[in-house]
């Protein structure tokens, strides 16, 4: 366990040093950006040794595996982000333990995670996530809504009770326009959250950028960044 503790302190640095570098360069504070792990694949031990080592906020993007997960962390002081596409029959599950749902897409799932919110006496946190590779009433093909869909979706979410709009998700998109672009993806994902900022003043959350990427969200004004591998590293998966 001293060697995993030891790795996951050598890869977090790593990952530090780079977000720190990234500010540094756009000219913004470090304290504007928050990293989240996304601990997928990785077993709950390795979630209480980034708990030591100072992580406070965490994702998944299956409920199988969040959810024994986090009833296993559910004497730490963590925030959940669920990021992976949500389908209805887990919502309730999922409420159970997030606190913010990164991947809203489609009214349905509003109405779901309101209806699942308000029975689990909750305030939950919503994203709309925005797919910039969906034409006009399409999904993208990683989740998440087209753009000319956003203001509609985010509308739902703020007049939902128990739900609380907190911003824009994106996945940088592997076809489309914005393939192979990914400072130019975060670029538009922040127009949009400028629009939206103009009726919704507290849904100021862009999250945005991967391992592979985190310096271009952060160029591209990104106020969360998704980080796993370059934490975690390669490991077998569970299951």
């Amino acid at each position: 366990m001293t060697d995993r503790r030891d790795q996951l302190a050598r890869n977090l640095a790593t990952v530090e040093s780079r977000i720190t570098s990234a500010c540094a360069a756009a000219g913004r504070e470090r304290e504007d950006l928050t990293l989240i792990v996304v601990t997928k694949t990785y077993p709950a031990s390795d979630v209480r040794l980034l708990h030591e080592l100072g992580v406070r906020h965490v994702a998944e993007n299956r409920d199988q595996d969040a959810a024994p997960k986090a009833a296993a962390c559910a004497d730490l002081s963590l925030t959940w982000h669920f990021v992976g596409q949500l389908q209805t029959n887990k919502v309730r599950s999922v409420v159970s333990y997030a606190h913010v749902v990164q991947s809203v897409d489609r009214p349905k799932l509003v109405s779901a995670l309101s209806a699942a919110a308000e029975s689990a006496e909750r305030e939950l946190n919503c994203l709309v996530q925005v797919a910039l590779d969906a034409e006009s009433g399409e999904r993208g093909a990683r989740g998440g809504v087209a753009p000319d869909g956003i203001e509609e979706l985010a509308a739902r979410v703020a007049g939902a009770p128990g739900l609380r709009l907190g911003g824009l998700m994106t996945v940088a998109p592997l076809a489309g326009p914005y393939a192979g672009r990914q400072q130019a993806a975060f670029e538009r994902l922040l127009e949009f959250s400028s629009r939206l900022r103009a009726d919704h003043p507290a849904a100021n959350m862009v999250s945005a950028g991967m391992s592979a990427d985190l310096e271009e969200a952060v160029t591209a004004g990104a106020t969360h960044v998704r980080v796993g591998t370059a934490v975690l590293g390669d490991r077998p998966r569970l299951g």
